[in-house]
């Protein structure tokens, strides 16, 4: 076991997602996962029920708890629903993990359609969390709400991320899911190179948990010495198995196989 990833994020309790994917995704992988739970959702592969929040100096105490003992190597952002959250992250960040290399997965809207970002949220998300990343990694809907552009094809998506960069993000792993073909195109921009990668879509409603599970394996490598294109390179290609290994739970958008890496016929 290498690498400590220390997670702020919100929990789903179908396991698919958040916290649980987090932690699956980190763990599959080699490294170890700590948390500070930022919400509770009531959640499964249809939708989320209900939502509730931690109180913001409670998050701060799990992070620094965590830090000032086991420490990390990396940390990892995705649920962050409100002011008050996101300012509390970036407030224990900066006083007890200045430094640390930050994988920041702006969540807004959950698989199902779900919202988990209050209105208000977006321009201290913008302000607090991208300058102090070492990548983010938005989706397509995401990346257009922050930025305010459409994003119709890839060029669109060179151009928001472009965009990203110039409001302080370091990185941004844009992933092109959300739009129409057969072919899926990501793209990884810095201020000096564009990383492109390109698959064949899996046609399967299973996806859910694909962001938190891509940014908490990117997190994983950061945190075990892997350089960042590297990082998500060997990231894209778990997530991508886990997705062709999907179990088929629930009648909705269903959970990856995290385990995809673990071979139990080595299990005495």
């Amino acid at each position: 076991m290498k690498g400590r990833v220390l997670i702020c994020a919100g929990s789903d309790s179908g396991g698919g997602a958040g916290i649980q994917a987090d932690i699956k995704a980190v763990t599959a992988l080699g490294g170890f996962a700590m948390t500070a739970i930022t919400a509770l959702t009531a959640q499964n592969t249809l939708g989320v029920q209900g939502v509730v929040g931690v109180e913001p100096g409670f998050i701060r105490q799990q992070m620094r708890s965590v830090l000032e003992d086991l420490g990390a190597d990396a940390l990892k952002t995705g649920m962050l629903h409100d002011v008050a959250t996101i300012e509390a992250v970036c407030d224990e960040i900066a006083a007890s993990a200045p430094g640390l290399p930050l994988v920041a997965d702006p969540v807004m809207v959950a698989t199902s359609g779900s919202r988990l970002l209050a209105d208000d949220a977006m321009e201290t998300l913008r302000a607090r969390l991208l300058p102090i990343a070492v990548v983010i990694t938005p989706n397509i809907p995401e990346a257009e709400a922050l930025t305010g552009l459409a994003i119709r094809d890839e060029a669109g998506m060179r151009a928001a991320a472009e965009a990203l960069l110039a409001m302080g993000a370091r990185a941004v792993l844009l992933k092109g899911g959300h739009l129409e073909g057969e072919v899926l195109v990501d793209l990884l921009v810095t201020p000096v190179a564009v990383d492109r990668y390109e698959d064949r879509r899996i046609v399967t409603r299973h996806t859910h948990g694909t962001g938190c599970t891509l940014a908490s394996a990117v997190a994983a490598g950061l945190a075990q010495g892997l350089a960042l294109e590297p990082a998500v390179r060997r990231a894209r290609a778990y997530v991508r198995a886990a997705i062709l290994h999907a179990p088929g739970y629930g009648a909705g958008h269903g959970p990856l196989d995290h385990g995809v890496t673990v071979d139990a016929s080595r299990l005495g």
